[in-house]
């Protein structure tokens, strides 16, 4: 890419548009991190734990691939799912 000539550096350009991309895929991972956990405890109002359990897995897993891409931190991953887990146990000894 030429050098612009109102002096903007042709790095923070491109740093730029690398991280609005990286901006959008952060937001959709959060996206649906969210709307799994609000059908989960939509399950677990409803009393179906085995549905629930299934969804939990599902859970873990894009908590897990998200603090594997930095999109959340790899602490704040495990509380959710300890919480998570908590949740469903709570329903389980009602």
């Amino acid at each position: 890419m030429a050098k612009l000539k109102t002096g903007r550096h042709t790095s923070a350009i491109k740093a730029w548009r690398k991280s609005t991309r990286l901006q959008a895929r952060n937001v959709s991972v959060k996206v649906r991190i969210r709307r799994a956990v609000k059908d989960f405890n939509a399950l677990i109002s409803r009393k179906d734990i085995e549905s629930a359990r299934k969804n939990l897995t599902g859970i873990y897993s894009m908590l897990d691939k998200a603090a594997a891409k930095g999109v959340i931190h790899y602490k704040s991953a495990a509380r959710k799912k300890s919480r998570l887990s908590r949740r469903i146990k709570a329903a389980v000894q009602k």
